[in-house]
């Protein structure tokens, strides 16, 4: 794993702009926010030795370099999930080759339904904290020191100045910001009315199929993260309703403007 981390990383350095820190992954129908990105140079999926392929619609699959806010940042547009038959190595190696480019901020994104009775479709959901519900762990197996400690401390897993930074961003733009737990889960089905009743038991506000192994290798690297959800449907009782990856994608399209400026507005401070 180590050596072709390294390759990766030896092929993309000479096209990664001098000083990029940010990292942001784009959920599903959120990839518009590269529209934002200025200077901006795009590197298929397909051309990165070692790298996986997107494989879901609404996620196209390209290296952005650029810059957003007048920052240089890297973004990446489309992720790969486990339910895809990825491993968690496979679904965490973009961040892990973020972490060897000297990455210190990980932006997510993702599409997410909504188990808290006061979200509406459309809401921007910001992430306080998970509940891992994978099968696998991506830091299962082998662990290299010089990626990070063995065990690492996860009190912390969304970086709390960066919280704020949103939340004040959120406020004095009049944007209406969502607070939340977010449950990751491997799909690929969506949930049952029984299954968003027991997440929402356990603590979530939102259910979705990402972020959470990408988020853990991010803190196990040292990076440091902010996270949001869109809230593309809910499976709140006596509103769910029968949803499909066409749905989602509409309704993550409708509110990216927004968390996009959110984004930019706190890259511009970093």
């Amino acid at each position: 794993m180590l050596q072709t981390l390294k390759e990766t990383v030896s092929w993309l350095k000479p096209q990664i702009p001098e000083g990029t820190k940010t990292g942001i992954i784009l959920g599903t129908g959120l990839g518009d926010l590269v529209n934002n990105i200025t200077d901006k140079k795009e590197i298929p999926y397909e051309a990165i030795p070692h790298f996986p392929v997107s494989t879901v619609a609404g996620h196209k699959g390209k290296l952005i370099t650029g810059k957003l806010g007048g920052k240089p940042i890297l973004a990446m547009q489309g992720r790969f999930h486990f339910y895809e038959g990825y491993s968690m190595k496979e679904v965490t190696y973009p961040v892990r080759v973020m972490q060897l480019l000297g990455f210190e901020y990980l932006f997510v994104s993702n599409a997410a339904g909504g188990m808290n009775g006061s979200f509406q479709v459309g809401d921007i959901m910001l992430i306080e904290d998970h509940i891992n519900l994978f099968p696998e762990h991506p830091l299962r197996g082998k662990n290299h020191g010089e990626l990070g400690e063995r065990f690492p401390d996860m009190s912390e897993a969304y970086n709390k100045k960066l919280r704020q930074l949103a939340t004040d961003i959120a406020g004095k733009h009049n944007i209406k910001l969502q607070y939340g737990i977010y449950v990751g889960t491997q799909g690929p089905t969506f949930e049952t009315p029984a299954e968003y009743h027991y997440f929402k038991i356990i603590g979530g506000d939102a259910v979705g199929m990402s972020t959470v192994p990408e988020v853990i290798v991010a803190r196990h690297g040292g990076m440091k993260v902010l996270a949001f959800s869109i809230i593309t449907d809910l499976g709140v009782y006596g509103k769910i309703v029968e949803v499909s990856h066409e749905e989602v994608q509409a309704a993550a399209k409708i509110a990216q403007p927004k968390m996009a400026f959110i984004m930019e507005e706190i890259i511009k401070q970093l």
